[in-house]
């Protein structure tokens, strides 16, 4: 939160408590795809990703979670904010890859801390415009390269997640098949 908003102790105590700290075990679905989405996971440790079920029945990745020094706004926050926002079912499905340590925020609490704190409500709103940007160049991304580009785009800008995250996903999260993933990696 400090990286936007300045914080105060009464601030800080609010919020600590209207959050519950939760631990998810490995393979936990988060949320499902077609459920109502009421709640936000702050991830402090472990990995995860959501997804979402093509027209043809295949999964793809649509996200990635984790709390690394490497962690940006959209790697801190599981949630299908979409769906969160306006109050309809989810889009995606979230899982966690490994046990995931996470502090829970239900939309109940979420609207009371805005009510109640102006910090808070600004820090969310930076939270969105950022959240947007993120999405903007996620979807962008997806529809405007090649897949080669893609990949060289990841390397670039978030080659951590190789490390963290199976080909398989990486593949999924690219749009291509992980063989493409396989054919493009000898070539560079």
């Amino acid at each position: 939160m400090r990286k936007f908003v300045e914080l105060d102790a009464d601030t800080m105590q609010l919020i600590a408590g209207h959050t519950s700290e939760v631990t998810l075990p490995e393979k936990h679905l988060l949320l499902l795809e077609g459920n109502p989405c009421d709640k936000i996971y702050f991830i402090v440790s472990g990995l995860g990703r959501s997804y979402y079920t093509d027209f043809s029945g295949k999964t793809i990745t649509w996200n990635f979670y984790f709390n690394t020094p490497d962690s940006v706004s959209k790697n801190l926050f599981a949630t299908d904010y979409r769906a969160f926002l306006s109050n309809t079912v989810s889009s995606i499905a979230i899982e966690a890859l490994t046990e995931v340590q996470a502090l829970l925020f239900t939309k109940k609490e979420v609207n009371y801390l805005i009510e109640k704190s102006f910090t808070y409500e600004r820090w969310l709103r930076k939270l969105n415009e950022t959240a947007f940007m993120n999405m903007y160049d996620r979807a962008f991304t997806l529809l405007t390269m090649a897949a080669a580009d893609r990949y060289d785009k990841l390397v670039k800008e978030e080659s951590h997640l190789l490390q963290m995250f199976s080909n398989y996903y990486i593949a999924s999260y690219l749009g291509i098949a992980p063989q493409s993933l396989s054919r493009i990696r000898s070539q560079h």
